[in-house]
């Protein structure tokens, strides 16, 4: 399956998971630094929407910060539209993608998908339940392709991957950090400077990807 339709398998995923939240899960705080679950929604939807032009002017606005524009352009479309209507404009685009959602590399914006689900199910204690066909995907591009969004390679490099539940591995040469073991959807998100799931991890490199992830304030780098 490619991952053009990965990415749409994904999708439709992710928005019966989304129609099973609460109003009160709604509001609360994601694994993404500033968002609540109902920012993360409202990104997905900007992805699929917004035009080239307008997220270049927006960018502007922001001094060319890209994070403060991603995290300004969510929270202003949150707190206009319902997650209720969300969802229902996200289903809507899945097949009717333009903007930047239409020259999004299908790859990056699959790994950018499953994250933002992963962002919102483990904050709310949720089962990170994304198919394993797709979450492989996710980790192969993880490991093999360099992101500027999301330091994934980076954070990989020298470290031998296991994903108990779905078999795939990534054997680093040498193995020269350790191992990190674990379900392959927690792997993901930890890979992508999530920290909340280094402790469903295992394996003697567990200590090496914490440190490349995590400041020494404790808080996750500003690039993850």
């Amino acid at each position: 399956m490619s991952n053009r339709d990965l990415l749409k398998r994904q999708d439709h995923h992710f928005v019966d998971f989304a129609r099973s939240l609460t109003p009160v899960e709604w509001t609360r705080p994601s694994l993404c630094s500033e968002w609540t679950t109902h920012d993360v929604l409202a990104h997905l939807v900007i992805g699929y929407s917004i035009s080239v032009p307008s997220l270049c002017w927006s960018m502007a606005r922001h001094r060319m910060d890209f994070d403060e524009t991603n995290t300004s352009l969510a929270q202003r479309l949150a707190h206009r539209c319902t997650p209720e209507e969300l969802i229902g404009s996200f289903e809507l685009l899945i097949d009717h993608r333009h903007g930047i959602g239409r020259v999004f590399p299908p790859g990056l914006l699959l790994g950018d998908h499953v994250l933002h689900h992963l962002d919102i199910a483990l904050a709310l204690s949720r089962p990170a339940d994304v198919p394993e066909e797709i979450v492989d995907a996710v980790l192969a591009t993880e490991v093999g392709l360099p992101n500027p969004f999301v330091p994934a390679k980076r954070n990989a490099a020298g470290l031998t991957l296991r994903a108990t539940d779905t078999g795939w591995t990534s054997t680093a040469d040498g193995n020269a950090f350790g191992v990190v073991e674990g379900r392959a959807a927690h792997l993901a998100s930890a890979l992508a400077g999530r920290p909340r799931a280094l402790a469903f991890l295992s394996g003697d490199g567990v200590s090496t990807l914490s440190s490349r992830i995590v400041a020494p304030s404790g808080h996750a780098r500003r690039d993850a």
